[in-house]
C-alpha cells in the first residue's frame, strides 16, 4: 500500500513537472513568434528605417533598447510580486520590443544568414537546454560567472555606441556571446529544474514559469543575435 502511494506520488510529480515545462516552452515559443512577427512587420512596412540615422543607429532605436532592458530587469525583480497574467503581458511586450531592435540587424543580413542564424541557434537551445535537464552535475557555480560575463557583454555593447570597433573584436565579442547564453539556457534550465521540486505552491510554480520563458527567451534571441553577427562578420 504504502509502495502504491509512493509510485502515484511519483508519477504525479512527474506529470507536473511535464505540465511546467510546457508551459514554460509554450510562452517561450509565443514570445519568439511575437518577435519574428515584429521584426517582419518592421521590415515589410519600412519603419525600421526610423530606427537607421546617417548610416547608423538613431536616438529612437537606444531609447527602445535601453527601455526594453530596463523592462527585463524589472520584470524579473518583480517576478514573484505580480500575478502571472500581468508577467506573461510584459513577457509579451518585451518580445514586441526586441523584434523591433533586432529589425536593423535582420534587414542588413541575407535571407540565408539570418535562415542559418535562426537554425543553428535552436539547435544549440535545444541541446544545451537538454544537457541542463538531464545532467547530474551541479551547475550553480556557473551562476556568478555568467551573470558577470553578461554585464560585460552589456557594458562592451553600450561602449560601441560612442566607440566603433573591428571587425576582429566584433567576432570574439560576439563567440563570448554564443558561449555565455548557450550556458546560460543549460544552467536556466537545471535552475528551473531544481526550483520546481523545492516550490509546492502553485501559485509560485506559475510565476516562476513566466520568470522561466523570460530567461529562456533572453537566451535563445541572445544566441539568435550573436550567431546572426558571425555570420555577418564572415560575410
Amino acid at each position: 500500500m504504502v509502495a502504491t502511494k509512493s509510485i502515484a506520488k511519483k508519477v504525479n510529480k512527474i506529470g507536473g513537472i511535464e505540465l511546467y515545462f510546457k508551459r514554460i516552452f509554450g510562452l517561450m515559443a509565443g514570445a519568439v513568434g511575437l518577435t519574428a512577427l515584429t521584426t517582419f512587420a518592421m521590415i515589410a512596412t519600412g519603419s525600421v528605417m526610423n530606427l537607421i540615422s546617417h548610416g547608423g543607429l538613431s536616438v529612437a532605436y537606444y531609447i527602445i533598447a535601453f527601455g526594453a532592458l530596463g523592462l527585463s530587469l524589472w520584470a524579473q525583480a518583480r517576478a514573484f510580486s505580480m500575478q502571472a497574467s500581468t508577467a506573461t503581458i510584459l513577457l509579451f511586450l518585451y518580445s514586441v520590443l526586441m523584434g523591433i531592435i533586432i529589425s536593423p540587424m535582420v534587414l542588413v543580413s541575407s535571407g540565408a544568414s539570418v535562415v542559418m542564424a535562426l537554425v543553428l541557434a535552436a539547435l544549440m537551445f535545444g541541446c544545451m537546454t537538454l544537457f541542463g535537464y538531464k545532467t547530474v552535475k551541479d551547475l550553480s557555480f556557473l551562476g556568478v560567472f555568467l551573470f558577470l560575463g553578461m554585464i560585460g557583454l552589456i557594458l562592451v555593447g553600450i561602449v560601441s555606441i560612442f566607440v566603433p570597433f573591428g571587425a576582429t573584436f566584433s567576432t570574439i565579442v560576439c563567440l563570448l556571446g554564443v558561449l555565455i547564453f548557450a550556458l546560460f539556457a543549460a544552467y536556466d534550465m537545471q535552475t528551473l529544474k531544481n526550483a520546481y521540486n523545492v516550490i509546492s505552491d502553485d501559485t509560485q510554480r506559475d510565476q516562476l514559469a513566466v520568470l522561466g520563458a523570460l530567461h529562456m527567451y533572453i537566451s535563445f534571441v541572445a544566441l539568435f543575435e550573436y550567431i546572426l553577427g558571425l555570420l555577418n562578420n564572415r560575410d
